[in-house]
Formats: structure tokens, C-alpha cells, sequence
């Protein structure tokens, strides 16, 4: 749990009663490489804090998958969709290296909401963050070429080429594998 309270003092300081109540609803899982956190067609009911390994989101569409996020260590992880409108996700959590996270449910996480109101304000926080990264992504996707496309995700996770298999990047750059090959191929 210590990276989760290191994690979570970059966003919001919660007083010690408000960590340790938070901290006691969390529970560890363990995934295989190739687990699905969650598949599409089930509602999310729980969220998820990636302790160790890395997970993309994918949706299908026309028999492709099309890799829409990565999840790092260090990050809260979800079908935010699925989790704030308790509808079926319509996309996949699948696991792409061995796995740790911390797990609440969303039962439990109102319960502290409604408990200690930093919980709240703290969890709005994280939400704000997805969504700023959802927007710059979408941005991005809309204005820049597939060569800015890379090079940007190289300068802000350099550490994905070692750890994302490249038809994965490749489908999450919206290009295909051999534009990126080109992409790469040093001048």
C-alpha cells in the first residue's frame, strides 16, 4: 500500500483517519499476462489502482481490436465509462504483463464519500485527470501526424517500446504496423 499513499499525495493529502479507512477497503489481485480485468458486455464495479505490470483498453470493432489506453504502475485503472454509469463496458481490460492491483468497489467507495469528504474531493481529482488525458489524446489524434503521434509518446512513457508489443502501439497510434516500422526506422 505504500505506493498507492505515495501515489495519492501527488493529487490530494487525505488526513491519516481518511488513508487508513481508504487503505482497509482496498484488496490485492494478482493477474497472469493475458487476464482481462474486464471484458465488454459487464459493468465495472470496481476500481483499480495498478500496483506493479500494464494493462491496455481495447475496443472491438469490425473483428480488430483497437487499443484505445495503456495502464501503468503508479495509476488508477477502470472502465471509467462502465464504473460512473453502471452500464456495461464497451470496452476490454486486458492484462499485458503479470499484474498487481488494488481493488475497491464502488459500493464501498460511496460509503467513503459519504464518510470522509477529502475521499471525494480526492477521487474527483483522479477523475479530472483521465479526462484531461482522454482530451489531449483525442486532440492529438485529430491535429498531429503519426511521426508527432510517436515521437510524443516516446517523450512522455519512453519506458512502452520495451513493454508494449508494436501491434499494440501501432493500434493505439491509429496507424499501421508498417508505418510505424517506417516510423522507426532511424534516418
Amino acid at each position: 500500500m505504500e505506493e498507492l499513499a505515495r501515489y495519492l499525495k501527488n493529487y490530494y493529502h487525505l488526513s491519516a483517519a481518511a488513508y487508513d479507512a481508504l487503505s482497509a477497503c482496498f484488496e490485492e489481485k494478482i493477474f497472469a499476462k493475458n487476464d482481462y480485468l474486464l471484458k465488454e458486455g459487464k459493468i465495472c464495479r470496481h476500481l483499480y489502482f495498478l500496483k506493479q505490470g500494464a494493462l491496455r483498453g481495447y475496443y472491438n470493432a469490425d473483428g480488430k481490436a483497437i487499443t484505445h489506453w495503456f495502464g501503468f504502475e503508479d495509476n488508477f485503472v477502470t472502465s471509467f465509462y462502465s464504473f460512473i454509469t453502471e452500464k456495461p463496458a464497451v470496452e476490454n481490460l486486458q492484462f499485458i504483463e503479470g499484474s498487481i492491483v488494488y481493488a475497491i468497489s464502488k459500493e464501498r467507495l460511496n460509503g467513503l464519500f459519504n464518510q470522509y469528504h477529502e475521499i471525494e474531493r480526492l477521487v474527483r481529482i483522479v477523475y479530472e485527470q483521465y479526462y484531461i488525458r482522454l482530451e489531449e489524446r483525442y486532440v492529438n489524434a485529430q491535429f498531429k501526424t503519426a511521426a508527432e503521434l510517436y515521437h510524443n509518446l516516446l517523450e512522455q512513457s519512453p519506458h512502452i517500446i520495451g513493454r508494449v508489443p508494436l501491434g499494440y502501439i501501432s493500434s493505439y497510434l491509429g496507424i499501421t504496423q508498417e508505418t510505424l516500422s517506417r516510423i522507426r526506422k532511424p534516418r
